[in-house]
């Protein structure tokens, strides 16, 4: 004897039923997934407040979409580079750089770019294992600029000063004291690095370019977010973003304009990028050959 089999009309409503389910169902494992990627998002904000690191807080911000740098960069770049009345232009082999708005030169002067140089990170092989300090050919954008900029140096520069200096590079990290020879310690207070004697006294590490932390043939990197990894005056006076770590910014070093001898900037006279600072609004396309 045949089971009766069921009409049409319940089956198609079965059907409905367990698509609505599932409807259901990715949506809130979406609106939980979104809540977790909120939260997490808070979390690391939160984090980089506490420990006063503003140059990642805003990295974040920027590489959330919060910020308008990013809409008006994709805007500039869509712009035909022929009907621009406005631009900048910079020959690396010249060391030159030229101000232009549609065909007339407003401003031109020596510039210092990249060195090309490699350094190795460790002893990894590959691009991943190296730095290599060239300036960006192509078209770049001013995203923002800045009066009196401080240097924020990567871990590079350490490993620089390290080859330097004949000492290994050594990261400090908040909350775990470094404990040196002389049976001192390093360690990381809210945004000081403080050198810990045996006898109770405390030191406050200075930072800046050529204060690195260099002992026991080491050399310490500090935390993002700590006065010593802020240095002031490095780059000069005035400072024309454009993306990626790559920058218009004065010197400190005036002599070295004119050669190949920057990280990947370009270099200008402190007088020379304040007149630049003043002339060039956010947003002018910059290219470099």
């Amino acid at each position: 004897m045949s089971s009766p089999v069921p009409p049409p009309e319940a089956g198609m409503r079965l059907g409905i039923r367990l698509a609505a389910a599932t409807i259901l169902l990715l949506g809130v494992l979406a609106a939980v997934s979104a809540k977790m990627v909120e939260a997490r998002y808070a979390r690391d904000v939160a984090r980089m407040v506490f420990n006063d690191n503003l140059q990642l807080l805003d990295d974040a911000r920027r590489s959330a979409g919060a910020s308008a740098d990013s809409l008006k960069a994709a805007l500039a770049a869509s712009r035909d580079p022929e009907h621009e009345d406005q631009y900048i232009v910079i020959s690396i082999a010249d060391h030159r750089l030229w101000y232009k708005r549609q065909d007339q030169v407003v401003f031109t002067t020596r510039v210092a770019t990249g060195s090309g140089k490699v350094l190795a990170k460790g002893k990894g092989k590959g691009k991943d294992a190296e730095w290599k300090f060239e300036t960006p050919r192509g078209r770049l954008t001013v995203l923002y600029k800045e009066t009196d900029p401080v240097w924020v140096p990567p871990d590079w520069h350490y490993v620089e000063v390290g080859q330097k200096k004949k000492a290994t590079p050594v990261q400090l990290t908040r909350g775990s004291p470094f404990t040196l020879a002389d049976g001192s310690a390093l360690l990381v207070d809210e945004a000081e690095i403080v050198r810990q004697f045996p006898d109770g006294r405390a030191e406050v590490l200075e930072g800046g370019e050529g204060r690195e932390i260099i002992v026991d043939g080491k050399v310490f990197i500090p935390p993002f977010g700590t006065n010593h990894r802020k240095f002031a005056g490095v780059v000069g006076t005035h400072r024309l973003n454009m993306g990626d770590g790559y920058a218009l910014h004065g010197t400190d070093v005036p002599s070295s304009i004119g050669r190949s001898v920057s990280h990947g900037c370009v270099r200008l006279r402190n007088e020379d990028i304040e007149t630049l600072y003043q002339l060039v609004p956010v947003g002018t396309p910059v290219y470099i050959y």
